[in-house]
């Protein structure tokens, strides 16, 4: 018998919980059987067990027009692949999704064969759409295929809107969907990768002023976390299609998540049993008036600290007037030799926006990340920061220490975690002598949280 698995538990009271989903399975011998099996045994080893599970959609390979064919795949998914759970100990919670909810038909055999679904959601999304509340918690999730406003990457707005308006009294939120919002790794493709632009920027308001704590979601064969205005996007996609994964940086895994009074914690743990990946959110950063004031020009690095993964700057100054393009450096950090500066923050193009470019490996092109415009010859003060556990969504900003995070927009599937700490650092300049690319505005000056890029 395998040796059980060591689960997070709350921090006093709070909800413990398994975030997986995309196996695509469902189908006798075939290839995702084996790899779906794999992650399960995974989940089956967690001790303690969790209190519920979230599968946010494509449970089986579906997308067919013969509705016996349709059923057979959730028969051989529910009675045979998930045999082992029990699921009256552990309730099973689905999205709807592209394999499984393309079609009239194949929204109503989802509503008939997961009848333990609640119905309370929208009259015409009848064991589509739904809301369960588990005492300080509640979880809505939503149909973003709906073939009533068009299928794949439309859902409905104005019911989530009421629905958490009415629980407003819940401590914790979540909003659970099968497409992302944001764009994932570099793939992006309104409706067929994620919610389409006519719904999305109304769907994440929502999530805002509801104080939803994040929105959980699948689809793209990857994990990935986001902030966007201090809402999180995690994706897990990595129940069982293994041949569509990008293999260096993408694997089979599960999620088992804690949710209690100081915040959410997750480990991502792969088919061996071995947490891949992490987070603790939100962080907890001192003042910014209480962070380290560094000097112009280049500097050695600071010593890391190997216990926090999280690296932040409050920047200030003046914009510079002139809108010609130039790129401007705020800071540089790297070491001797001649490769590019494996970390660069500083303003680009005529908009001056903000941009942070990674380089870890030498003769390998940088990776962008973009923020926020400033406004030319206008006083700005923000902060930026980098942190290792979050993979592409880790390249952080926000306005001041009372405003959320948001994550900068990026096409890269990776982040900071491949960083090496560097020896030098530069600022208001770039490396000395090699690219002098200096700030162009006034006043600049930069204070900084001195952890870990690792």
């Amino acid at each position: 018998m395998p040796d059980p698995i060591a689960a997070l538990t709350p921090r006093g009271p709070g909800h413990q919980f398994v975030l997986y989903g995309d196996s695509c399975s469902g189908v006798p011998g075939a290839p995702h059987q084996k790899t779906f099996a794999a992650v399960n045994a995974v989940v089956s080893r967690l001790s303690p067990s969790p209190e519920f599970i979230i599968f946010p959609g494509d449970e089986i390979v579906g997308l067919t027009a013969d509705e016996d064919e349709l059923r057979a795949q959730w028969r051989h998914w529910l009675d045979v692949e998930m045999a082992w759970l029990d699921r009256q100990a552990v309730p099973l919670y689905h999205t709807t999704a592209n394999h499984t909810t393309y079609d009239a038909m194949s929204e109503r055999v989802f509503a008939e064969m997961l009848p333990h679904l609640p119905r309370n959601g929208p009259p015409d999304q009848q064991g589509l759409t739904y809301f369960v509340r588990r005492g300080d918690l509640l979880l809505v999730f939503v149909h973003t295929a709906w073939s009533g406003l068009g299928g794949e990457g439309h859902v409905e707005t104005d019911w989530l809107d009421e629905t958490l308006g009415e629980h407003a009294d819940a401590r914790y939120k979540f909003v659970v969907g099968h497409h992302p919002v944001f764009p994932i790794n570099g793939f992006s493709g309104e409706h067929q990768r994620e919610i389409g632009a006519e719904h999305a920027a109304d769907f994440w308001r929502i999530l805002v002023e509801h104080n939803v704590f994040a929105y959980l979601c699948s689809h793209i064969l990857a994990f990935d976390v986001q902030v966007h205005q201090g809402v999180l996007q995690i994706l897990t996609a990595g129940a069982g299609t293994a041949h569509r994964m990008p293999e260096d940086v993408e694997y089979l895994h599960c999620v088992q998540a804690v949710l209690d009074e100081q915040g959410l914690r997750y480990q991502v743990l792969d088919t061996a049993g071995q947490v891949r990946e992490s987070l603790s959110w939100p962080p907890t950063l001192p003042p910014s008036n209480r962070w380290t004031p560094l000097a112009h020009g280049e500097q050695a690095a600071p010593t890391r600290d190997e216990e926090n993964p999280i690296t932040a700057w409050r920047v200030t100054g003046t914009a510079a007037a002139d809108r010609a393009g130039p790129a401007q450096t705020l800071i540089a950090a790297w070491s001797p030799g001649g490769a590019l500066a494996p970390l660069w923050v500083g303003l680009t193009g005529r908009t001056q926006r903000l941009t942070v470019i990674l380089a870890p490996t030498p003769g390998r092109s940088p990776h962008y990340w973009f923020g926020p415009d400033l406004m030319p010859a206008e006083p700005f003060d923000l902060q930026i920061a980098i942190h290792a556990g979050m993979g592409p969504g880790g390249i952080l900003w926000r306005a001041d220490d009372a405003s959320p995070w948001s994550s900068l927009r990026a096409a890269s599937a990776w982040g900071a975690e491949r960083l090496d700490w560097p020896e030098r650092w530069c600022v208001g300049v770039d490396k000395a002598g090699v690219e002098d690319r200096p700030f162009g505005g006034q006043d600049l000056s930069i204070s900084a949280l001195l952890p870990a890029l690792r």
